[in-house]
């Protein structure tokens, strides 16, 4: 194993343009639940219920519970080693950007600035009427959030089950990745696309 790693960081020292793809097991060391570990999130709980537009229609109240209920471990939780070293990397110029599935902020939280969120941010809500976004800094305490600007129900910016990932962070990311001569992968079995 130690073999292993001293390959892998003999590679990225030696890269010209790397780039780190992460997912939800880079987190979990932080404390914040995974969706398909062995005690993973949809083990517990049914993603129809939760994480589609479809369930945001029926019952945004219930849909609003379960992500204050996970922005509430999110606030609790701090960047992890892993999160600084990235961070540290970008900073030295071994990586370009961090590419990340989570939408938990903790990669801006330890202070990569090159970050790309192909799910979004579960910090960030946008109103399903004028699509007006707002950053929160802690849980709303209105349930569901009320469009300041046009009285719209508001939802987190993140994506759902049956929806397509933000375009303008795709694209950033095939570019990176395109671009690379290197990759770090941590914490992503690859299943959730497009890994």
């Amino acid at each position: 194993m130690e073999d292993l790693l001293k390959a892998a960081a003999d590679i990225l020292r030696s890269s010209k343009n790397a780039v780190a793809l992460t997912g939800a097991g880079i987190s979990a060391e932080s404390g914040i639940p995974t969706f398909r570990g062995k005690d993973g999130l949809w083990k517990k709980y049914r993603a129809e219920d939760l994480a589609t537009p479809f369930a945001f229609q029926r019952n945004p109240k219930l849909v609003w519970e379960w992500y204050v209920w996970r922005m509430n471990i999110i606030s609790k939780a701090k960047p992890n080693p892993a999160h600084i070293a990235l961070a540290e990397m970008e900073k030295e110029g071994i990586i370009k950007a961090v590419i990340t599935q989570n939408v938990d902020g903790l990669h801006l939280r330890a202070g990569s600035k090159n970050v790309i969120e192909l799910h979004g941010n579960i910090w960030r809500i946008r109103c399903v009427n004028c699509n007006w976004k707002t950053v929160l800094s802690s849980p709303p305490t209105q349930i569901p959030p009320i469009c300041e600007k046009c009285g719209g129900l508001m939802r987190p910016d993140v994506v759902w089950f049956y929806e397509s990932l933000p375009q303008e962070a795709l694209n950033k990311a095939f570019k990176l990745a395109a671009q690379s001569d290197a990759m770090l992968i941590i914490g992503t079995s690859g299943v959730v696309q497009p890994a």
